[in-house]
Order: C-alpha cells, then structure tokens, then sequence
C-alpha cells in the first residue's frame, strides 16, 4: 500500500474521530479510562477483542499504550472496517472479522476461543435489551476466567433532571457553535464518505445493508432499548459476571466495567 493510500485511510479515521467528538467532546478521556483498566487487569500483552469497532479508535489507542498487545476488531458495516482495514493495513498485531453480533453462530468466526479483554463503545445502543442481554451473556462465555468486559455508552442518570437539563443546554449549544465553524454531523460525515471514490463501493454496500445514516427515518417501530447504568450492570452480573461498576460516567455516557 502506497503512502497516498495510508494517508488517506488515517485522514479518514481522524474525520471519524472528530465527528464522534461533536457528540462526545469527553470521548478521549472515556477511552483513557478504558484502556487504563485493560492495563490494570488484563496485563501489558493482553488478548483483545473490539466489538463493533467501527473504524478502529479504541484499538488505535490500545496499541499505542500496549504495543504487544492482540486485537481482533469485529464489526458489520463495510465502510467503517474498510476504514479500519485501512488503517492497520500491514499490521499484524489486527486482525479482522465481519459479523452480526445477533446471530448466534458470530463466535464461530473468532480467531480465538477466547480473549483476555473486550471492549466496545458507543455501539451496542443500537440493540434492543433481549439481544443485548444475550450478547452479555455470550460475552461471558469468551472471557477467560479473571478478564474484563468494558462497554461505553449512553447510560442515563436520571437522579438530578436539573443538573443534566444544564448541561443538555450548555453542549446543545457548543455544538450549534462548532456546526457553525465547519464541524460535521453524523449524517454529513456519511454524506462525505460516500462521494469519496476510495469508499464509494463500500458505502453503497453499507446502505444497502444497514441502511442510508444520511436519510432520516420517520417509520422506526418503539424500540425497547436499555437506556440506565444499573441495567447493564444487573444483566451482566446475572449473565455470569463475578463482578460490575461503573468506572467513569459524563452528563450522559457511562463506562461499566465486569469482570469474569
């Protein structure tokens, strides 16, 4: 791969990690406390696996702190792991594997029975509590006895509405300035991506299958999706964890951690 095409695919990780931080301006500090507890439990060589991971941030950051580190990255959108393939392009510390995490066979195609860590973020929002629960329980099953499961995502607090409502307003606010001065949404970002001739045949593939993210969509049945902190750590202690707490937490976002 020529120097042109690495610097296109990391450009192109970077435009990713700057549209996700008009959402999560505190994303790098959610990442660092992930990491940090990977170092913690699962040592400075530990077995990863990163779920939905999307175009490779949190494993980028993994092997920048553990650089002995082995990751196999798993995702179903074929634009962002063809960014993800990108990136890592000749590094052999990543490996990849496209799958559905609702269907039950997806483990089969894992390179290994089993991982010291995994990690996810901002991801499994997008499943309903059945089959989250049944992913938890899943999960359970890969970790070696003693390894640790991290997911970051929305996880609501709804002990102090007024707190929340302020800051709501105040990032509210901070993003309409910063889409003033240029900053991209989550449906420009796709909108760009897609006239990019290095990712147009991987975005039309992606809208075909998961649908067009540029598109709003108007007929979505009610979903019934956990939205709380003590959910998750309920349900991943009930699927066979020894051990669950929240690690880190913004106005919205919560970090949980469990332990096998």
């Amino acid at each position: 791969m020529t120097a042109t095409h690495l610097s296109n695919w990391h450009a192109w990780q970077t435009s990713w990690d700057r549209q996700q931080e008009w959402y999560m301006p505190d994303r790098e500090e959610r990442f660092r406390v992930m990491v940090d507890t990977v170092e913690a439990v699962a040592g400075r060589t530990p077995r990863v696996l990163d779920l939905a991971c999307g175009t490779g941030s949190i494993s980028d950051r993994l092997l920048r702190r553990l650089p002995d580190a082995d990751v196999t990255c798993v995702d179903i959108d074929p634009l962002l792991l063809t960014i993800a393939r990108g990136h890592f392009a000749g590094d052999e510390r990543v490996s990849f594997v496209e799958a559905d995490l609702t269907d039950a066979a997806w483990t089969a195609r894992l390179p290994y029975p089993s991982y010291d860590a995994v990690v996810t973020a901002t991801a499994l929002h997008w499943l309903d509590t059945e089959p989250l629960d049944r992913l938890y329980g899943t999960l359970a099953g890969l970790l070696r006895e003693g390894g640790v499961f991290l997911n970051a995502d929305h996880m609501k607090d709804e002990s102090a509405p007024r707190i929340n409502a302020a800051l709501h307003t105040l990032h509210t606010d901070r993003r309409t300035h910063q889409r003033r001065h240029g900053a991209l949404d989550w449906a420009d970002w796709w909108g760009e991506a897609a006239r990019d001739p290095l990712l147009a045949e991987a975005a039309a593939e992606r809208f075909a299958l998961l649908g067009d993210p540029r598109q709003p969509r108007t007929d979505q049945p009610r979903r019934d999706r956990p939205t709380s902190t003590r959910w998750h750590i309920e349900t991943l202690l009930r699927q066979g964890f020894t051990e669950a707490r929240q690690v880190w937490c913004s106005a919205s976002d919560a970090l949980v951690a469990a332990l096998r």
